[in-house]
C-alpha cells in the first residue's frame, strides 16, 4: 500500500505534484534545524545575562545600569532571536502544510476516483452480495486513512527519526556521551512501550470498526426498506437492532478510550523520567563547574522539543496502524479482478442494422454449484424480428439477458451477435448496442430530466422531449409544478410504478440502439396506459432486434416468435396463434389460466382452477 501511495505524490507524468514534496521537504528540514537553534539561543542568553550578575553587599545587581545599554546587549538580542527562531519554525511548519496539502489532496482524488471506477467495473455477482453501508464506510474511511498516512511518514516519522539523530549528536558533542545515551534510551523505552501497547489495544479499534460498520449498514438498510417496515410496524424492531449495534460500538470505544488513557498515562511518566534524571545529571556537572546554567536550559529545551514529536509519534503509529487497516479494507477492493472483463485483443461489436441476428449456441449457466439455470440452451433470434420469452418464475428469462449483456459468462457455450462471438467483444462497444428497460427500474436522486437524459447524454433537450412523449410521459408530466424539473427522490420513490417503468422505457427509446430488451416493460401500468406503450414499443422496435420478457401473455401477442421457457430448457417455439393451437402445450394452458371468461367463481371451479395451476 504504501508502495502505491508514492506513486500517487510522486507521480511520473506530473512534475508539478513532485516540485511541491521538494518544497515541503525544504521547509521540513529548515523547521528542524530552527527548532535546534531554540535551546542554544536560549542557553547563551542566559549564560550571557548570569555573566552580568555580580553581588554587592549580597544583593545580585546588573553590572549594566542605563536602559539603552541592556536593549542593546548580547543577551536581549539572543532573546529577541530565541522568539524570531520559534516563530520561524512555526512558519516553516505550517508553510509546508499549506504546500503539500495540495499533494495529499490529489493523491486522495485520484486513489478514490480509481476506487470508484473499479467498484463501477466488477461484475454484478460481487454488487449483488454488497452491502452499500459497509462500502461506503469502506471508501469514507480508506480515503482519510490515506492523508493521514501521506502526511504521518512525510511529517511525523522521517521527521521525528532525523530530529533524534541531530539531538543525540548534539548532546553528546557539548554535554558528554552519558547525555545522548540518555536521550537515546529514552526514546527506545517510549518507543517499545507504544508499541506493545498499540498492538494491544489495535484489536479494540478493530472490534469498533466492525461494530460502526454494522450499524450503519443497519441504518441505512432499514431506511432504504422505510416502506416495508412502515407496512408491517417495525419501527422499533428495527431501532431495536440498530441499537444493539450500537451497543456493541459503545464498548469496543469504551475499551479503546480507556487503553488510550493507559498509552498516554505511560508515556508522559517515561519521559517525565527521562528529563528529570537529565536534569539532575546536569545539575551535578554545574556543581562540577563542567556546565553552566545556559547548559541547564538547552539540555532541558533539546529534551522537552524532542518531546513533542514523540508524543505525536506515539499517537501517529496508533492512527497509522488504525488507517492502514481502514485502506487494507479499501486496497483489498482494488485487487479484486472482475469475473468478467475484456479479453486480450478485444475488438469492437460490428453493429450492421440488417444482421443483428442473437444465437445462443449450447449455452450452459448456473449461479450456484449445483443448481443450473440453463442446459445445453440453443436458439436464434433473427434480425429485426420481434422475438418474445415467456416460462414461469425462476424458469431463466433475466438470466438471458444478463449472459447476452455479460452481466455474467456462461460456464459454457456461446453467444453471438450478427455473428461475433459477444466473448471476445469490447464490452462498452456490446453494451452500447443493447438498450434494457429492466424489471425494477432504479432512478437517480435528481430531477426527472436527468434520469431521462441518462439514456443518452449526446443527446439534446429536444430528443429527451421527444422520448418522453413516445413513452406517454410527457402529458402526465406536464401537469406537475415543476415538471420536469421534479426531484424524484432517491431510487425514485416519489414517482408511481408505472411513471417509473415509463422513464425507463424513455431512456432506451433515447439510447437508441440497435438490440431492444424488455424485461417485463409494462407490468406496473394499467390497462389504457399498458395500450397506449406497446403501440409506442411497436414503433421503436421497428426495424430492430427485440426480446420481450413478459409474464403477461397478452403483451406479447404480435411477437414474431415466442420462446417458451422450462427448467433451463428452450420447451417450445412458434407465434402465439401456433403455441395456442397445442392445447396441451404450456404456453396454452398460462393463456387459459390468465384469460378465464367462465366468470364462474364457485367452489368446484375453484378446485378445478387450483388443480389447473398445480399442474
Amino acid at each position: 500500500m504504501i508502495k502505491a501511495m508514492l506513486t500517487y505524490i510522486w507521480p511520473q507524468d506530473d512534475p508539478s505534484i513532485r516540485n511541491r514534496v521538494k518544497v515541503a521537504v525544504g521547509l521540513l528540514v529548515g523547521a528542524k534545524l530552527l527548532n535546534v537553534t531554540v535551546p542554544f539561543l536560549f542557553k547563551f542568553a542566559v549564560d550571557d545575562l548570569n555573566s552580568k550578575v555580580g553581588v554587592s553587599q549580597g544583593e545580585p545587581f546588573l553590572s549594566i545600569a542605563s536602559a539603552p545599554d541592556v536593549v542593546i546587549s548580547l543577551s536581549v538580542a539572543m532573546l529577541i532571536g530565541y522568539g524570531i527562531a520559534r516563530a520561524g519554525a512555526a512558519g516553516f511548519n505550517e508553510l509546508r502544510n499549506a504546500v503539500f496539502a495540495k499533494v495529499a489532496q490529489h493523491s486522495i482524488r485520484k486513489i478514490a476516483r480509481n476506487v470508484f471506477l473499479h467498484l463501477h467495473n466488477l461484475d454484478l455477482s460481487f454488487h449483488l452480495s454488497r452491502q452499500t453501508g459497509a462500502l461506503s464506510k469502506t471508501i469514507d474511511r480508506g480515503s482519510r486513512g490515506i492523508n493521514f498516512v501521506l502526511s504521518a511518514m512525510v511529517f511525523n516519522v522521517v521527521p521525528t527519526v532525523f530530529e533524534l539523530a541531530l539531538v543525540s549528536t548534539i548532546l553528546g558533542l557539548k554535554c558528554g556521551g552519558e547525555f545522548a545515551a540518555l536521550a537515546l534510551t529514552c526514546v527506545g523505552i517510549y518507543t517499545a512501550y507504544t508499541l506493545a501497547i498499540t498492538q494491544w489495544r489495535t484489536k479494540f479499534r478493530v472490534y469498533m470498526n466492525r461494530a460502526e460498520n454494522e450499524a450503519g449498514n443497519k441504518a441505512i438498510d432499514s431506511l432504504i426498506n422505510y416502506e416495508t417496515v412502515k407496512y408491517f410496524n417495525n419501527e422499533f424492531y428495527e431501532a431495536k437492532r440498530y441499537d444493539e449495534a450500537l451497543k456493541k460500538y459503545e464498548e469496543a470505544s469504551l475499551k479503546t478510550s480507556t487503553s488510550l488513557a493507559l498509552l498516554n498515562f505511560g508515556q508522559n511518566a517515561i519521559f517525565s523520567g527521562a528529563i528529570a534524571l537529565a536534569m539532575v545529571m546536569t545539575a551535578k556537572e554545574i556543581a562540577k563547574g563542567n556546565m553552566t546554567v545556559g547548559d541547564l536550559v538547552m539540555v532541558n529545551g533539546l529534551l522537552f522539543q524532542l518531546s513533542v514529536p514523540l508524543g505525536f509519534l506515539g499517537s501517529v503509529y496508533r492512527e497509522v496502524r488504525q488507517a492502514l487497516i481502514d485502506m487494507q479494507t479499501m486496497f483489498t477492493l482494488m485487487t479484486r479482478e472482475p469475473k468478467v472483463k475484456n479479453v486480450n485483443n478485444a475488438y469492437d461489436l460490428i453493429v450492421r442494422p440488417e444482421d443483428t441476428t442473437i444465437e445462443f449456441r449450447n449455452v450452459c449457466f448456473q449461479y450456484i454449484e449445483g443448481k443450473p439455470v440453463f442446459k445445453n440452451l440453443s436458439f436464434v433470434i433473427p434480425a429485426g424480428k420481434n422475438y418474445a420469452i415467456v416460462g414461469g418464475s425462476g424458469s431463466g428469462k433475466s438470466s438471458m439477458i444478463r449472459l447476452l449483456y455479460r452481466f455474467f459468462e456462461p460456464n459454457s457455450g456461446e453467444i453471438f451477435i450478427g455473428g461475433q462471438d459477444i466473448a471476445k467483444l469490447d464490452l462498452q462497444s456490446l453494451r452500447r448496442a443493447i438498450a434494457v428497460v429492466p424489471q425494477d427500474t432504479v432512478l437517480f436522486h435528481d430531477t426527472l430530466f436527468y434520469n431521462l437524459h441518462y439514456g443518452d447524454f449526446t443527446r439534446d433537450e429536444k430528443d429527451v422531449y421527444i422520448a418522453s412523449k413516445m413513452a406517454d410521459l410527457h402529458d402526465t408530466v406536464s401537469t406537475w409544478p415543476k415538471g420536469y424539473n421534479t426531484q424524484v427522490g432517491e431510487r425514485g420513490l416519489k414517482l408511481s410504478g408505472g411513471e417509473k417503468q415509463r422513464v425507463a422505457i424513455a431512456r432506451a427509446i433515447l439510447k437508441d440502439s440497435p438490440i431492444l430488451v424488455f424485461d417485463e416493460a409494462t407490468s406496473s401500468l394499467d390497462s389504457i396506459t399498458e395500450q397506449n406503450i406497446l403501440g409506442t414499443l411497436r414503433k421503436a422496435t421497428d426495424g430492430r432486434t427485440s426480446i420481450s420478457i413478459a409474464h403477461r401473455l397478452s403483451t406479447v401477442m404480435d411477437a414474431d416468435e415466442i420462446l417458451v421457457i422450462e427448467n433451463g430448457s428452450l420447451l417450445e417455439r412458434g407465434s402465439h396463434a401456433e403455441l395456442l393451437s397445442k392445447r396441451n402445450s404450456l404456453y396454452s394452458r398460462m393463456w387459459d389460466i390468465q384469460h378465464s371468461t367462465t366468470g364462474d367463481f364457485s367452489e368446484d371451479n375453484l378446485i378445478k382452477e387450483k388443480k389447473t395451476k398445480q399442474a
